[in-house]
């Protein structure tokens, strides 16, 4: 079939917005604080951007950003594929040397950073192989980076690029993510992937032109489930907030009528916990994912008024894949027995394809919610594959289907429960954390002779790590935290680290982390951490 045939249009998310501002052009489309743009302003900053990109970057070349939720970083969702580049949303949180290898592994010539963030994109560049040029938004550039504004001149008298594209299966994003071996994967999305995502995510979430969603999940992690294209194909108002307080989220809430929000657990936990929760004075639907969330935590927000969805999904599938869906009998349970089921991982999403639970033949378990296997996923929303890694692509999709790594069950009812995870992958807050890559931080150390990280359940942060590591002398544990916050993000140090005259390994040498997961455990139970917190 022909690109001329009239029953065949390649799909992307970049249609949406010259839809939206054709239909809703006077209709308010961003809101950040003073700031406004209705959907006609929203497709020409996307334009301005965009011709300025295609002067300095060619077809299928990466372009990295440093940012929290800002309106630049939504309009660089479109700008940058627009460009016919494929937008690397890299994690805030992340240290210099961190963001260094990302730019690196992408080859990404062009970085945006926010202001605030402007030192460590310019450390990041300078570390790198390649030259970086570094442009800056949402403040003052320093030394080095150049002003947002000056960049887009560079754009100027040239056309405005086709929303539509010639290859649907092209990258249109990069994401990374960090893996067993340290080292983060970059996770290809293709616009056809993002297209119909975004549509299935508009559904589940129930988006229309009334919608007012409330930017309380990065737009860093997995481009924000696609809610960047979703809401915008609704028509709806994308309500951005400079940090997630529950003091901004709260003012939101009740002055500005949002209507839906999305986050980890611990983005809820700390809205409907922090000081100044109060109930809700609308219905707002909130999908929850990044990790599972509790049944206490579930009933607490129904509690102040909302309805909550939790889908569960990876990096590797354009973030959410499957979604609890509600039951009408569950309206007659009591709280925590409906909130348990509504914390359950569920069942596929519309446009996504298959998931199973199977063991390891790749036979599928029993349906009796108590037999565990490993969750496959198969379907519109899974990626394309780790970029420049075949081999990670083809262990990933054994048998035709992606391996999630998680253990769950299937229950009667058909719908999939997590029960745990064949990775030693901690999430906290929604973000992986590698325990090689902190252990390798930890073994940096000159002091350091060996050491282990685990996970260990948190109440608002999901998961958090915990160190235990066999010094080879006395341990200057303030020196040593100060070590690891200048390696690896804050949020990976542990918040607690044991010292142990040696730690459990099989007659191989293989590290026994199972014994380490329990002893944590116990010890998280009635001791408070206070060394490394996030």
């Amino acid at each position: 079939m022909s690109q001329q045939d009239p029953n065949r249009v390649e799909n992307t998310p970049l249609v949406f917005l010259d839809r939206a501002a054709r239909a809703f052009a006077g209709r308010a489309a961003i809101q950040f604080g003073e700031r406004a743009r209705t959907y006609g302003e929203f497709a020409a900053d996307a334009q301005t951007m965009a011709r300025a990109l295609a002067t300095v970057v060619t077809p299928g070349q990466a372009v990295a950003t440093l940012s929290p939720n800002a309106p630049e970083l939504l309009t660089a969702h479109y700008s940058v594929p627009l460009a016919r580049a494929a937008l690397v949303t890299v994690n805030t949180r992340l240290a210099a040397d961190e963001v260094a290898y990302i730019l690196e592994h992408s080859q990404a010539p062009l970085l945006f950073a926010d202001s605030s963030l402007a030192a460590t994109a310019l450390q990041a560049a300078a570390a790198c192989d390649h030259e970086v040029r570094v442009v800056v938004w949402g403040g003052e550039a320093p030394d080095g980076a150049e002003p947002y504004d000056t960049f887009l001149a560079g754009g100027n008298g040239t056309p405005d690029l086709p929303w539509e594209v010639s290859d649907e299966d092209a990258v249109i994003a990069i994401n990374y993510t960090s893996g067993t071996t340290g080292r983060p994967k970059g996770v290809e999305y293709t616009h056809r992937g993002a297209y119909l995502n975004s549509l299935g995510v508009l559904h589940h979430a129930g988006f229309d032109a009334d919608t007012r969603y409330l930017w309380t999940l990065p737009m860093f992690h997995c481009n924000g489930w696609c809610t960047p294209w979703a809401v915008t194909a609704a028509g709806g108002l994308h309500l951005i907030i400079s940090a997630v307080r529950t003091d901004l989220v709260m003012s939101a809430i009740h002055d500005d009528g949002v209507t839906h929000l999305c986050g980890a657990p611990t983005v809820m936990d700390t809205i409907v916990t922090g000081a100044g929760a109060t109930p809700f004075p609308q219905r707002i639907r909130m999908i929850v994912g990044g990790a599972p969330p509790s049944p206490s935590l579930l009933a607490h927000i129904e509690e102040l008024g909302a309805t909550v969805t939790h889908a569960y999904g990876m990096t590797e599938a354009y973030g959410p894949f499957t979604i609890c869906e509600y039951q009408p009998e569950w309206d007659d349970l009591e709280p925590l027995e409906r909130a348990w089921r509504m914390s359950r991982q569920g069942v596929a999403m519309l446009q996504s394809g298959g998931v199973r639970v199977v063991d390891e033949q790749m036979r599928d378990v029993p349906d009796d919610g108590t037999t565990i296997g490993e969750i496959v996923m198969r379907g519109n929303n899974v990626m394309r594959g780790y970029h420049r890694d075949p081999e990670a692509t083809a262990k990933a999709f054994t048998g035709g289907w992606l391996h999630s790594g998680d253990l769950g069950v299937m229950h009667p009812d058909g719908y999939i429960e997590l029960k745990d995870r064949t990775k030693d992958i901690i999430i906290s807050g929604g973000e992986n954390i590698s325990s090689i890559e902190v252990e390798n931080a930890l073994l940096a150390y000159p002091d350091i002779e060996d050491a282990a990280v685990v996970g260990v359940a948190d109440r608002r942060w999901g998961e958090r790590p915990w160190a235990y590591v066999v010094a080879k002398g006395d341990l200057d544990q303030a020196a040593l935290i100060e070590h690891l916050r200048r390696h690896i993000a804050g949020y990976k140090v542990p918040d607690a680290i044991q010292v142990l005259e040696s730690l459990p390994r099989t007659s191989t040498g293989k590290l026994l982390k199972r014994d380490l997961r329990l002893r944590a455990a116990e010890e998280a139970s009635r001791t408070a951490p206070g060394i490394g917190a996030a």
